[in-house]
């Protein structure tokens, strides 16, 4: 009996540059940017190299990609009417905190983007974020870029410093058995030289990572509100 020759099963989805895109992220999340290659990529896409490269030209590019899709995600903060810039400052450097927590390839590939290359999406798409807030809370004109650099420096290294801790203490690891040792260190050092040492033991010991970094933030921007808005 004659029998009909099977057609290659078609994809579900058509390959585009989103989801080579979000596969790329994938990859960085699970092996690392050494285990972002584009032999990795057409497995995980079932799909040619040259599909691939119809969309991107290359990892570097692949790399910036998947950078700024990050970013923009964890930019995605609503404006809400009559809504506080220094909350929404808050929110914007919490999307960006957490973002970091969770991709640890991001700190890395942020610090290369922001000095290889300040003109290309990525470095606009947040301070453009940061820097309407900034003009939103009054500071004056001359000002504005000062403001909006030193709260982007402050979150992006207070993020990647987290994210540095999370990775020294691999995973699996008790944060609170990891601090209550070091506290119990501190504790015992010698009381003439480290006097503020033993007396914040017990407070690194107890310290909220997030609360931590928010409190950075809200002394930022006290001091840019103190010396940068007119009348406060």
């Amino acid at each position: 009996m004659a029998t009909r020759a099977r057609r290659p099963q078609r994809r579900s989805e058509a390959l585009s540059r989103e989801r080579i895109v979000a596969a790329a992220v994938e990859l960085l999340d699970t092996a690392g940017e050494g285990g972002l290659t584009f032999r990795a990529l057409t497995e995980r896409l079932a799909t040619g190299a040259g599909a691939i490269y119809w969309h991107v030209a290359n990892k570097d590019e692949l790399l910036d990609a998947a950078t700024d899709a990050v970013v923009a995600a964890a930019l995605a903060v609503e404006p809400t009417g009559a809504a506080d810039p220094r909350d929404e400052i808050r929110a914007v450097a919490l999307g960006l905190f957490d973002a970091i927590d969770e991709h640890p390839w991001l700190a890395t590939q942020l610090a290369t983007e922001l000095s290889r290359s300040p003109s290309g999406t990525v470095t606009p798409r947040i301070l453009e974020s940061i820097g309407r807030r900034v003009r939103a809370l009054g500071v004056r004109e001359d000002s504005w870029f000062l403001a909006a650099t030193v709260l982007v420096q402050y979150i992006l290294g207070g993020a990647a410093q987290n994210a540095a801790n999370a990775r020294v203490l691999g995973p699996g690891a008790n944060r609170d058995e990891f601090l209550g040792t070091v506290s119990k260190v501190w504790e015992e050092l010698d009381p003439d030289e480290y006097p503020f040492i033993r007396a914040v033991a017990e407070q690194m010991r107890d310290h909220d990572d997030r609360e931590q970094f928010l409190a950075g933030i809200d002394l930022v921007l006290s001091g840019i509100t103190t010396l940068y808005v007119p009348g406060e």
